[in-house]
């Protein structure tokens, strides 16, 4: 078995020393000794540290990532902890997608300033209301619902 230094492991990874030396520090990897004053890491950190960038992407905290490490360092992965980050990426997606198309219709609208378009303004107000640390449900309601629900035109 190979081990190989905190230099050696940042080139395979990309990972620079800094961060490996703060996982390990949080004790999502260890080292198995040193080689002078650098620290030396076995074949299977590389696995490690890839389910740590993979679980960084997906939105995870490093203590939540620790806990998808088993005693032994391999993957001890709770399905259902991942179930409901996956539902999670789910209504994000849901979220961007939704402000992504008011963008597009802000940056294609008829109108001749963007002051003037219902959408942009819809948009501004749940901004600042975001800022205001505000619960805001987005994306917004159609223009014309009231919780939820369609006004009734009058008959």
């Amino acid at each position: 078995m190979k081990f190989m230094d905190i230099s050696e492991v940042s080139k395979h990874t990309g990972i620079a020393a800094s961060a490996i030396r703060h996982y390990e520090e949080k004790g999502l990897i260890t080292s198995v000794g040193r080689r002078g004053l650098k620290r030396l890491f076995g074949p299977d950190v590389l696995d490690q540290l890839a389910l740590i960038t993979l679980g960084k992407t997906g939105g995870f905290s490093l203590e939540e990532i620790k806990a998808m490490f088993g005693p032994d360092g391999r993957p001890a992965l709770s399905r259902p902890g991942l179930h409901q980050r996956a539902d999670e990426l789910d209504r994000q997606i849901h979220t961007l997608e939704a402000l992504r198309d008011m963008i597009r219709h802000v940056a294609d609208c008829p109108a001749s300033s963007h002051t003037e378009c219902p959408k942009f303004q819809q948009l501004i107000r749940i901004s600042g209301r975001r800022n205001r640390g505000e619960r805001v449900l987005w994306p917004p309601k159609p223009a014309g619902s009231i919780s939820g629900r369609r006004r009734s035109s009058p008959s």
